[in-house]
């Protein structure tokens, strides 16, 4: 019996990568896509699928409220994906049957398929029943679901709002939403505002963790970016990128951020009014 699958992701091109990764796997049947929250509620209800494969930032309603809509007792099986929510990633790890970090590569989306189906298929005892599952899989299920809602909706992430900076005889408190970019100065970071810049006691991983991931993404291992400030990306030799902020300010891309930072540009572009 196959795992009949409904992928849900408001990216049309992310669906379309979704399903060219399932042609090769034997034991899926898509039954279905759909591309925001509501039309997600609309196919569960109707296809009954035994997986969904959900992405989490969608417009409107997003992959968490697609599970508390239709209820955590009747939710099939869900293996999120997700580009960048930490907290989110946090919850997944303890309550989760899996997730998927975009970008993600065709084997780890095959792996997490993979668990995905065995998990669904040990749920079958055999028995004759509508859906094959068992009370005891089932409460086991829905037990994680709940706990990741819980941990979901009821532990929002506070992230900063204002960098403070030490000056001679006073304090400066800058908002996040004035910061362009952050660079390593040392032992110091360097943040730059428009015509200021200023030193921080502080190190690139403690200011990333304490910074809202769907602003700042690090674009190489010394430079933070605000990605509104991204006004173009030109393309290097071997992959690497010189990122062109809004002022001019000319910076380099790695290229092992740069996935991670085209997924962020995307959906911030993809975002409603923009």
């Amino acid at each position: 019996m196959k795992v009949r699958t409904l992928i849900v992701d408001d990216m049309p091109l992310a669906r379309e990568r979704v399903k060219r990764f399932l042609r090769g796997e034997a034991a899926i049947e898509i039954v279905g896509e759909a591309a925001n929250g509501r039309e997600a509620v609309a196919a569960i209800e109707s296809l009954s699928p035994d997986l969904v494969l959900l992405d989490v930032q969608m417009p409107e309603m997003d992959g968490f409220e697609v599970v508390a809509k239709i209820g955590v007792e009747k939710m099939p099986a869900v293996l999120f994906a997700t580009a960048y929510d930490e907290f989110a990633l946090r919850a997944f790890e303890v309550h989760a049957l899996d997730y998927l970090l975009k970008p993600f590569s065709q084997e780890r989306f095959q792996e997490a398929v993979g668990r995905a189906t065995s998990y669904i298929r040990q749920q079958d005892n055999g028995n004759g029943s509508s859906d094959g599952k068992t009370e005891s899989a089932l409460n086991t299920l829905e037990a994680r679901l709940q706990a990741l809602l819980n941990d979901i909706q009821g532990g929002e992430t506070q992230y900063l709002q204002r960098v403070t900076i030490k000056l001679p005889g006073r304090l400066l408190f800058m908002p996040t939403d004035e910061v362009d970019w952050i660079e390593t100065a040392g032992n110091y970071l360097r943040i730059h505002a428009g015509k200021e810049a200023h030193l921080i006691r502080e190190t690139m991983a403690q200011i990333e963790t304490q910074l809202d991931p769907r602003r700042f993404a690090r674009i190489h291992r010394s430079t933070l970016v605000n990605i509104e400030r991204v006004k173009e990306l030109r393309p290097l030799f071997n992959g690497d990128h010189k990122v062109i902020l809004r002022d001019g300010q000319h910076l380099m891309l790695s290229r092992s951020y740069r996935d991670k930072l085209l997924g962020l540009l995307e959906r911030s572009s993809s975002k409603p009014g923009q």
